[in-house]
This record gives structure tokens, sequence and C-alpha cells, in this order.
């Protein structure tokens, strides 16, 4: 087993035909609609990550639920992501509790398209002070939404704002930013604890800016995401190999060492 570390997995329900046009959209997209009706379920994502060698994920999804029982049934490889609903702001910072002291959750998941409120609104901010509270990362969507959403909420120049009132809070910014990635890249570089992961990008199609910031002055700050299983790694992995060049220590902090420390690992 390898020490890979894939910090944006996703655990999806089954869904019917026609039932979320949005998350269709995505998956259609990829080529990978079948396994959106599908959904995933648990042996599924183990047999997968045995198969690449990948040694923890991320895990995310709507059911919260699911997500906990996939964690209590294999804690040394699957870390719950808890998936927020900010609508309901006490509920929320309720639930982030709970996930965290009950069932063991290392991050919580906001995406603000969802919402139509970018990262600064203030339904947001009693989360983030919870997240501070209780030592876990925030992870979120930054850059173009593949759903139908708009896609401002995603400039990562709201992240910059977010940081800059939480400096304690470590934040992890998905699928790099695209296209805004040089805006993500100054503010990954400003803050300290700062993030940007690679999420639903596959390695041929990087940015070459981010490619640079990766292999240079970025390389304590990127981390491996795959936004599985809209992306498998039977692609992903090997395309690292074919296109990045990756030194052997920027290929380290890039695969595990960058989450361990986003995410306070053992």
């Amino acid at each position: 087993m390898s020490d890979i570390v894939d910090v944006w997995v996703q655990w999806l329900s089954p869904s019917a035909p026609g039932a979320n046009p949005m998350g269709e959209h995505v998956f259609r997209s990829y080529g990978r609609l079948d396994l959106f009706y599908s959904g995933t379920t648990t042996d599924a994502l183990l047999r997968e990550m045995d198969a690449a060698a990948i040694a923890q994920v991320l895990l995310a999804g709507s059911d919260n639920d699911s997500v906990a029982a996939a964690v209590r049934a294999h804690p040394d490889r699957i870390l719950g992501n808890y998936h927020v609903d900010p609508m309901r702001i006490m509920e929320a910072v309720r639930g982030l509790e709970r996930a965290v002291g009950e069932w063991g959750f290392k991050a919580m998941r906001i995406e603000p398209f969802l919402w139509r409120k970018p990262p600064t609104d203030r339904v947001y901010y009693p989360l983030y002070a919870k997240a501070v509270e209780l030592d876990v990362a925030f992870q979120t969507q930054v850059g173009h939404t593949g759903p139908l959403y708009p896609s401002e909420t995603g400039r990562p120049l709201y992240i910059d704002e977010v940081a800059l009132d939480f400096p304690e809070l470590r934040i992890l910014c998905g699928h790099i930013g695209w296209p805004w990635t040089e805006e993500m890249i100054a503010v990954a570089w400003k803050h300290a604890n700062v993030w940007i992961d690679t999420s639903a990008h596959s390695p041929k199609h990087y940015p070459a800016e981010f490619v640079r910031f990766l292999k240079s002055f970025g390389k304590t700050k990127c981390c491996f995401g795959s936004d599985w299983p809209l992306l498998g790694w039977s692609r992903l992995l090997p395309e690292v190999d074919q296109h990045l060049e990756l030194s052997t220590d920027v290929r380290r902090r890039f695969f595990g060492d960058n989450a361990r420390r986003a995410l306070k690992l053992a």
C-alpha cells in the first residue's frame, strides 16, 4: 500500500434519470453518467482504492449518515468530511460538532454555488468559527461550476477574505480554481493555511501555471484530489507519471504529505 491521500472523493446516493439534472450534466460531460445513476458503495470504493494503492480518502456526500457508516467500517482508510447545508445555520453547526466529536470527521465541505452565496457571506461564518474551535479543515469548491449554476461564488479572492478573517482556519480549495488559477495560486501563496487540490481535473490538462507552482514555490501547498467516481484513479495516476515529471520530493508532498498537514493526520 502506498501513502497516497486523495482529498476529494464523493459519496453518491443512487439517482433516477431526471431526478438531479444538475449532477447528471457533470457526469454526462465526463462520460460517467452510469456511475451517477448507480451511486457508490463502500465496497466499490475500497475495491478501487486497493487496485490503485490509495492509502486514504477524504469522503463527503449529501448523505452524511452514509459517510459516517463508511468511516466507522474503515476508519484507517476513509476520512469523514461533513457536507454542510448552511441555510439552517445552528443545525449545521451542531451537525458539524457531532460529526467531529462522535464520528471522528476531519473536515467540513461547503460548495457555495449550491446556495448562490459567496464564501464571505455571513451564513458561513459560524461554521468557520466552529471548524477552528474543533480544529478541522474547511474544504470548498473554487473555480467554475461543473453543474449548471453561476460560477461567481468560486472566485478565489473570496477565500482571501475568509483567510484574513480566520487565519487559523485550514482551507482546502478544490478544482484548482480554474479558470482563475493564477488568482488561486496567489491566495494559496499568501496564506499559510490555504491549499489547492486538483479534484475534477486530469493531470494532462492541469493549467501550466499550476504545474509550475506545484513543482516550485507551491510544492507545500498542493494536494492530490480526484473527485472519484467522476474521475478514476486508473486514469489519473498514470497521467501524473506521463505528463508531470515530478521530483521524488514534490511527488511525496503532492500525494500525501501536504494533505496530512492540511488535515492534521497522525
